[in-house]
């Protein structure tokens, strides 16, 4: 079981890292362009920062793709995912780089046809949107349920990382039908360490803890 943040916020990502809790990031090219900053600068500064699983995106055609690809695997070795979109470019690329050694992240998987194909690529993550799903009126923790069951039946090592979380309730549900990695924005993070009933309860421990002194 593992928790990436979602976000391209270096000054976010640093405070979620210094939990201890946190094993990778996830970026898309909406994130970067949120925070104003260059890609590979993005990269370096997560780098730098001992992160061991950043999912870096490729868009374009096939060649655009795999001309980035290189450049961020010769760039960050180890600790680049290359995130590859789901359709026929995304999955040759896939079977290319799984074929290679290189981790991959199949993104904006909507159903479980699509990763199926996704695993048969040989790759490494696919990413179901949840909240996305959930916005066309069925179930984005069914979908992440089916594709886990399916892993299962069939024996395809492909890990689960459900993305498009917006409550802590859809993070915990995700893991619960299955998923290995459930990626987040940090304030999801945080709110997972909050309750009513925990922040009343540390309340009155310090008030009786003062009887003391």
């Amino acid at each position: 079981m593992k928790i990436f943040i979602d976000s391209a916020n270096t000054g976010e990502i640093i405070r979620c890292l210094g939990t201890g809790l946190v094993d990778g990031v996830t970026t898309n090219p909406s994130l970067l362009r949120k925070v104003g900053k260059d890609p590979i600068e993005v990269y370096k500064s997560l780098e730098q920062l001992g992160v061991e699983d950043v999912s870096m995106e490729v868009v374009g055609n096939l060649q655009q793709m795999e001309k980035q690809a290189n450049k961020l695997i010769s760039m960050f070795g180890d600790i680049c995912t290359v995130k590859l979109p789901m359709n026929q470019d995304g999955l040759k690329l896939c079977k290319y780089l799984a074929s290679n050694g290189v981790r991959t992240n199949v993104t904006l998987i909507f159903n479980a046809a699509q990763a199926l194909l996704a695993a048969k690529a040989g790759a490494t993550y696919v990413s179901p949107f949840v909240g996305r799903i959930d916005d066309q009126g069925y179930s984005g923790l069914e979908v992440v349920r089916s594709i886990a069951d399916l892993y299962k039946t069939t024996g395809f090592s492909t890990q689960v990382l459900a993305a498009s979380i917006r409550t802590p309730h859809r993070a915990v549900r995700s893991y619960y039908n299955g998923a290995d990695v459930v990626t987040m924005p940090s304030p999801v993070f945080w709110q997972m360490f909050e309750h009513v009933l925990t922040e009343s309860g540390l309340r009155q421990f310090e008030v009786d803890y003062e009887t003391f002194n």
